[in-house]
This record gives structure tokens, C-alpha cells and sequence, in this order.
């Protein structure tokens, strides 16, 4: 299996709230809490480990309360990149109610030093060259400027490591400069950076992006390559929670693409992985029987246009 390190700039706890239906302005009364060590390159470390990989996790970490992200480093395994910085590390407030709406209430996160930027860059040089790829996922806290997020990318793709991408807005508008190897945005953070331009894709592989991963919610995914245009529909499951289906997406497609595997069997398999967490809260692969049915219930089809 390959050796992957994921590098998540804004980290999370993710407190989850889990409710019958959200009524704004009144006395909500929660069914459960749970809060998790969370952000996106987390989140799709923990479905890699699942899968067999190797992986270290990184990017910044308020050091008042590392006690979470701490506690699932060790119990996973998880090689440890992460840079220590005055403060404490955002909560996220998530909504979910019992029909599968989520409401996400998001903190901005610990202001990050000119010098923490320095340390980060100089431990990506140092351990960099020991992984097959890099996964560089979620929003820039304050302080990390587009700009450096670019360099960043940069500075690993010239290290000989695959980058897969997975940001918006502004980070994914400067970050698509880089040439990363693969995108994953959904249909809205696209539009957003790109607008719905004809051959906007075909730009993109022009830029050195090699594969452009879509997701749509419930509508699919779409995979363009220069070798081909694929799309999955999901099968239809009992939403539980959204948080993590993109993520999960991720990893399964980094999976397979490392793999080798044939596309339609890579991406049959990372739908399915996106639609399993999609039925749970929290994160990772824990029944192989669910996933195998939900594989077969994935329908992929040759697009004729890209």
C-alpha cells in the first residue's frame, strides 16, 4: 500500500448534534452529542487507514486543546506532521437532523504565524520525499495567505509527490495554478472558481491537473481524465449525516488511482465508500459486507462528451 501524508491547514472539532428536526428560535432539545477530531485531510485519512495505507497527518494545531487530535493520532497509527501554534484549535457546530439535513455552524480558527508558515514548509522538505502523495484538503486559517497556499502545493509538487487538491473559493482559485494532480471540488465550489464556461475542464488538464473529480450529492460523481469521462450514480441510502462524504470520495479515488486499478472498478468503489459514510456519523470504513453492497448498487457510465 502506498505512503500517503494528508495535510489539513484548519483543523476541527466537530461537535455533532443529533436532532429530530431543528427549529430555529425555540428550545431544541439534542438526542445525542459527539465531537470529533476532525477537518477534510483528517477526515480522509481515516478512511486511507481503513484501506490500508500509511499515513501521516499535518498542517496546524491550536496547542491549548490537542487533546482530541492527539487521542486519534495514537489510536490509529497516524505518523504525526502537525505543527503546534498559540491558541486553540476550531469547533464546528453540526447540525444534523433526522432527514439527513445538516446545518454547519463553522469557527475561523487560530491566527497562524508568519514563523509556523516556515515550520510547515521546512518539515514538508524534510519528511516530503518519504510519500507517494500528498493530500492537501479543507480552508486556509487566518494568517496563510492564498498566495503561500500556492507556493505550498508547489514546493510538494516539486518534491515528485502526487497532490490531490480538495479547498474552494479563493484557496481552490490560486491552488488550480499549481497544477495539482487531482481536483476534487463539488459542482458548486466549481462553478464558483470557473464558472460554467465550455472547455472549462479541458483548461484544466492544459494547467497539469490530470484528474478532475466532481461530486453532486445524491445526482453523482463525475470523473475527467484525458484518457476518459466517467460518471457514477450513487445508490439511493438513509442519510444520516453529508459531513465526510466528500472526504470519503476522496480517499477511495486516491485508493484506486494508486492502486492502478481499472477506473470503472476505482471509481464504483469511492462512490460507494462516499455513500456509506453518508448513512453514519463520523468517519471511516467499518463494514466491509455494507460497502461490497453498496459497490454493486453503483451504476458507471462512459460520458461521450467531456
Amino acid at each position: 500500500m502506498a505512503r500517503i501524508l494528508t495535510l489539513t491547514l484548519n483543523p476541527a472539532l466537530d461537535l455533532t448534534v443529533r436532532l429530530a428536526h431543528l427549529e430555529p428560535g425555540e428550545v431544541n432539545r439534542s438526542e445525542t452529542l459527539l465531537t470529533h477530531a476532525a477537518g477534510k485531510g483528517v477526515n480522509v485519512a481515516q478512511v486511507l487507514a481503513d484501506l490500508g495505507h500509511q499515513v501521516s497527518v499535518g498542517g496546524f494545531l491550536g496547542e491549548e486543546n490537542p487533546q482530541a487530535f492527539d487521542a486519534l493520532i495514537a489510536r490509529r497509527g497516524f505518523g504525526d506532521a502537525f505543527i503546534r501554534v498559540p491558541g486553540e484549535t476550531r469547533s464546528n457546530i453540526k447540525i444534523a437532523e433526522r432527514e439527513g439535513r445538516v446545518t454547519d455552524i463553522n469557527a475561523p480558527g487560530p491566527l497562524v504565524s508568519e514563523r509556523a508558515q516556515k515550520e510547515l514548509l521546512k518539515m514538508i522538505a524534510i519528511i516530503g520525499p518519504e510519500f507517494d502523495a500528498v493530500v492537501v484538503a479543507g480552508s486556509l486559517p487566518r494568517g496563510v495567505s492564498p498566495q503561500w497556499f500556492q507556493e505550498m502545493l508547489e514546493q510538494l509538487k516539486s518534491l515528485g509527490l502526487k497532490v490531490a487538491l480538495d479547498t474552494s473559493g479563493e484557496a481552490l482559485r490560486t491552488g488550480l495554478q499549481a497544477g495539482p494532480w487531482l481536483v476534487k471540488p463539488n459542482t458548486e465550489e466549481l462553478a464558483e472558481v470557473l464558472g460554467n464556461a465550455t472547455g472549462a475542464i479541458h483548461r484544466l488538464h492544459q494547467q497539469g491537473v490530470e484528474h478532475v473529480v466532481v461530486s453532486d450529492g445524491a445526482a453523482g460523481v463525475t470523473w475527467y481524465s484525458p484518457q476518459t469521462a466517467l460518471h457514477a450514480t450513487p445508490p439511493k441510502v438513509t442519510v444520516a449525516s453529508t459531513v465526510g462524504a466528500g472526504d470519503s470520495l476522496l480517499a477511495g479515488m486516491l485508493h484506486g488511482l494508486l492502486a492502478g486499478e481499472a477506473p470503472e472498478q476505482t471509481l464504483r468503489r469511492a462512490t460507494a465508500i462516499a455513500a456509506m459514510a453518508v448513512t453514519q456519523i463520523g468517519f471511516g470504513i467499518n463494514d466491509d459486507a455494507q460497502l461490497a453492497r453498496l459497490e454493486s448498487g453503483v451504476h458507471v457510465r462512459a460520458l461521450t462528451e467531456q
